[in-house]
């Protein structure tokens, strides 16, 4: 079962894909990219040079000692990450 989120993360990344992140205090190290896609709307757009997106990445992530399933959400207009949905 997974539930939704929509907190503010830090996310380090490497060649654009997430490496790590921070979530509620505690480091996830990311094990492995599940799915990445992204969907794209003019009304995101906050100039003409912002392509409007939303970058999306599942991933299987641990704090430590137990793996869990995450979705991350990267907005191009704001550059901020999201963590959106936890499986746990």
């Amino acid at each position: 079962m997974s539930r939704l989120y929509g907190d503010p993360i830090d996310v380090w990344t490497r060649d654009g894909r997430p490496v790590q992140f921070v979530w509620r205090d505690r480091l996830h190290a990311v094990r492995r990219v599940l799915d990445h896609w992204v969907i794209s709307r003019e009304w995101w757009k906050t100039s003409d040079s912002d392509p409007g997106e939303r970058r999306f990445w599942r991933v299987e992530a641990d704090p430590g000692s137990r793996i869990g399933t995450y979705e991350l959400r990267f907005d191009t207009a704001s550059e901020g990450w999201l963590l959106v949905r936890a499986w746990e």
